[in-house]
């Protein structure tokens, strides 16, 4: 069901426990950095990507454009911290690495 609000319709759904805050999710959308400590796991320096694992277990993908510094320095099992682009895409990704 989409919740109806003066003067069209809103891009949220309607859930229980949110109905009367329609915006609730939208802003949780919004929100999109959050920072975390990890590790590299892996390094595809030809293509210029690599993936984290992070404290909470997951593993999150990284571009070279977000590497704050050089992404040749750096090397699997180095430990950085990034922030995590909860609404990317193609899901959750790493941005702003820097070694820890």
């Amino acid at each position: 069901m989409i919740c109806l609000i003066a003067g069209g319709v809103s891009p949220v759904m309607a859930r229980p426990g949110n109905a009367a805050r329609p915006g609730i999710t939208f802003a949780k959308e919004l929100a999109t950095d959050v920072a975390q400590n990890g590790t590299i796991k892996r390094l595809v320096m030809d293509r210029g990507f690599g993936f984290l694992s992070g404290e909470d277990g997951k593993e999150y993908f990284f571009h070279r454009s977000s590497v704050e510094g050089s992404f040749e320095g750096l090397q699997e099992g180095q430990k950085v911290s990034f922030d995590v682009e909860a609404s990317a895409p193609k899901g959750p990704r790493a941005s702003r690495v820097r070694v820890a």
